[in-house]
C-alpha cells in the first residue's frame, strides 16, 4: 500500500508532512474512498439469502442506504468479474458463480470437511438417510457437506445454508458444550418458532443440552423444518474442542425418534472417527 506523505526537500532535509486531500485519519481521500466501495461492495454481496436469491437495483438501494447509481455501478463491476449475474428476463441480480468458485477454494481448505468426507459416504450407505456435516458460526450453524438421501423422499439441505443453534440437532450437538456466555447468546430471548414442535423456553433448553452432554448426542424432532427429524453428534479437534457436528437426517414417516436413538450409536462412532482423524484422543 502506497504511503500518503508528501516529501518536502528543505534546505536538504527530508520532512514528512499530511497532504493536503489528507484527513486527521490519516488516509487519503482516495484511499478512504476505495475503500468505502469496497465495504459496499461486500454488503451488496451479503444482502442476499436463501430466502432473497434474486434482489433489484430499487431494493439493494433502500436496503444498503446508498444512491441505486452507486449500486448499479457496483453490480456491473461484480458482474464483469463474474461475483454477480443479471436474470436477464426480471433485471433482477443475483450471486454469480465466482463466488462458488472461491467457495470451493476455501471449502478444499478446511480440514474437518476433507477428512470426513469418506466418513459421511460410509455412514450414508449404512443409513440410507440424508448425511450433513455443520459447524459453528456466532450462534448459528453452517451446513458444509450435504450427502442427500438416494430415497425418492429425502430431506434437502444446501451447503452454505445457515440454521439455529438452538433448533437443531447439529446446532444442540455444539452448542451443548460452548462456553457458558455463548449459550447465554444462543439462548437469549425472543427465539423464534420455526415450526409448531420448536422449543423456545430457554429453560427448557438448557435442559436438553444437558441431556446432550451426558448422552453425546442430539435429537431434531421436527423444530427446524416441519416433517424432519435428525439425530446428530459431535466433532471433536486435536485440543478436544468442538469443530463441529455430524447428523442424519430424514423424514418424520421413516425417522421416528425410537429409529433415530436407534442409529444414535452409529451417528457418534462416525463422529468418533472422524474426531481421531483430526488427532483427538478420546480420554
Amino acid at each position: 500500500m502506497e504511503r500518503a506523505v508528501e516529501i518536502e526537500r528543505n534546505q536538504g532535509d527530508m520532512k514528512p508532512t499530511r497532504s493536503a486531500s489528507r484527513p486527521a485519519s490519516g488516509k487519503p481521500k482516495a484511499q478512504r474512498n476505495r475503500l468505502s466501495s469496497v465495504t459496499t461492495a461486500i454488503r451488496l454481496l451479503k444482502a442476499f439469502s436463501e430466502e432473497e436469491p434474486e434482489i433489484g437495483v430499487s431494493a439493494l438501494a433502500e436496503r444498503l442506504g446508498i444512491a441505486k447509481s452507486t449500486v448499479h455501478r457496483l453490480a456491473v463491476t461484480l458482474v464483469a468479474e463474474g461475483l454477480m449475474e443479471q436474470n436477464a428476463e426480471t433485471e433482477r441480480y443475483r450471486l454469480g458463480v465466482g463466488l462458488f468458485g472461491l467457495g470451493t477454494l476455501v471449502r478444499r481448505r478446511m480440514e474437518l470437511s476433507s477428512e470426513a468426507r469418506p466418513y459421511l459416504f460410509d455412514l450414508r450407505e449404512r443409513t440410507g438417510e440424508t448425511v450433513l456435516l455443520g459447524i459453528p458460526t456466532e450462534t448459528e450453524i453452517m451446513y458444509i457437506y450435504n450427502l442427500e438421501s438416494r430415497q425418492a423422499l429425502s430431506m434437502r439441505s444446501d451447503i452454505g445454508v445457515r440454521r439455529p443453534g438452538y433448533c437443531t440437532a447439529v446446532g444442540r450437538a455444539i452448542f451443548a458444550y460452548a462456553p457458558e456466555e455463548t449459550i447465554d447468546q444462543l439462548l437469549t430471548p425472543p427465539l423464534a418458532g420455526r415450526t409448531g414442535q420448536t422449543i423456545t423456553d430457554p429453560a427448557a433448553l438448557r435442559a436438553i443440552l444437558a441431556d446432550v452432554r451426558q448422552q453425546g448426542f442430539a435429537i431434531e424432532d421436527e423444530e427446524s423444518e416441519p416433517g424432519i427429524r435428525c439425530v446428530a453428534a459431535p466433532i471433536r479437534r486435536s485440543d478436544g474442542a468442538i469443530a463441529g457436528a455430524v447428523g442424519v437426517a430424514g423424514p418424520s414417516v421413516r425417522l421416528s425418534l425410537e429409529k433415530l436413538n436407534d442409529l444414535s450409536a452409529t451417528v457418534m462412532a462416525t463422529a468418533t472417527s472422524i474426531s481421531a482423524r483430526l488427532g483427538y484422543l478420546r480420554p
